[in-house]
This record gives C-alpha cells, sequence and structure tokens, in this order.
C-alpha cells in the first residue's frame, strides 16, 4: 500500500489522503482499503487507545472524494488537545475547489446557518430566513470564499459543519465541479467531486498541500 505520510512532529502526524480513498473501513467491508489501514501498516504504534471514532490518533476527518492534509494525533493527550481546539473553533482549515463557475464579487464571507435537509437524509441545507426548515436544530456556520483564478477558489472554515463547503459554495452559486448532489456540474473525469485540503493554521507548524496536478482549470 502506497504511503500517505507526509510529515511528523513531535506531536502530529501529517497525510496525504488521496481522492477516492476512505478514512475509515467501509461499513459493508471492514478489510476495505482505508487511510487507518495504511497508517497502522505503517506505524503500528498508533495501534494504541484512542477514543472510539478517532482510531490511530486521526483527530478529524474528510470525505471519500476529498483529498489533502488529514491531521494524525500521536498521544490520546495530543487527540484531546486537538479535539479542544476544534470544538473551540481556534482552528482554520484551507481547503480549494473547482468550480465551473466564478464568484463574483471576487471575495465573500457566509455566515448562514447549516442544517439536514427536512426531507433528503443525503443533504444538508442552508438557513435562508426564519421561517427555513431543516430535520432536528441548525449548527452554526462560517465560510470565508475567494476566487484565486480560472476555476479555483479559495474556501477556509473555522467550523466543521457537515458538507459545509460544499453547501455554502451552492448557495453563493459556484457549486463543486462533480458535485451534483448540490447542482454541481459533471465532471468530465467521472463521478466525485474537487476538493483538497490544503492547510491548518493553529496548531504549530503545518505543511502546505496543493491541489492534485492534474486537477483541472
Amino acid at each position: 500500500m502506497p504511503s500517505l505520510l507526509l510529515q511528523r512532529s513531535s506531536e502530529w502526524i501529517w497525510l496525504n489522503k488521496p481522492s477516492g480513498l476512505p478514512v475509515f473501513p467501509l461499513h459493508q467491508d471492514p478489510d476495505s482499503d482505508c487511510v487507518l489501514r495504511r497508517l497502522l501498516a505503517e506505524l503500528p504504534e498508533q495501534a494504541q487507545g484512542f477514543a472510539s471514532g478517532f482510531e490511530g490518533g486521526i483527530a478529524h476527518r474528510l470525505d471519500t472524494p476529498t483529498s489533502g492534509l488529514l491531521l494524525v494525533a500521536r498521544s490520546p493527550q495530543a487527540l484531546a488537545k486537538a479535539r479542544k481546539a476544534f470544538k473551540g473553533k481556534q482552528l482554520s482549515k484551507s481547503y480549494r475547489f473547482i468550480s465551473a463557475k466564478a464568484l463574483d464579487p471576487k471575495q465573500l464571507t457566509l455566515q448562514s446557518a447549516i442544517g439536514h435537509h427536512p426531507k433528503s437524509r443525503r443533504k444538508m441545507v442552508v438557513q435562508r430566513n426564519p421561517g427555513s426548515k431543516c430535520r432536528g436544530k441548525w449548527y452554526p456556520a462560517h465560510t470565508r470564499l475567494r476566487h484565486i483564478r480560472g476555476a479555483l477558489h479559495e474556501a477556509v472554515i473555522t467550523t466543521g459543519v457537515m458538507h459545509q463547503i460544499r453547501v455554502h459554495a451552492a448557495f453563493a452559486g459556484v457549486p463543486l465541479l462533480g458535485d451534483t448532489l448540490y447542482g454541481g456540474e459533471p465532471s468530465p473525469d467521472g463521478p466525485g467531486f474537487f476538493l483538497h485540503h490544503a492547510h491548518l493554521k493553529g496548531l504549530g507548524a503545518c505543511p502546505f498541500l496543493p491541489p492534485p496536478a492534474n486537477w483541472p482549470g
């Protein structure tokens, strides 16, 4: 299995997750290839007693189609530090994404709350007004969008709501290429959408990981 290891420090391990690889084993196939399996094969010491849902010390998740940086804690103490920082909104995560449309204006900050779609269990929905409906409660969400060049955009988030970037980008009129669930145009390169986690600020030195070289635009 190819190594995902990008960088290590005394507290953290940084992995480079490719698009299409799930972080944890699939429910229907517990022996399937995933980030956790590759991590433990290369660094078996990560099979220590981490909290349920954070096996291997993996401190956050990326959707299967999403590529990029994945933070791994080297100890339960480091994991607790990362979880506290995530919960306290002390971290900012910088993503790159491709859209068939260009953001206008070139920079935009969205603070509309996000909730589970009232009818579809696959989707999230933006709170457009006080009367908007969702299933369950609304979650605060903060996203800064910026048009970089051509089809390439940046999204910086300090909150971590499910599908946050995908939902807010669609709401701003720049749905991700390939993200047909939220109105994006189908990708010419097959299924999946173009979203990449490039940098995380707030936990010391972190590498910047540019998007894959084969991205369109």
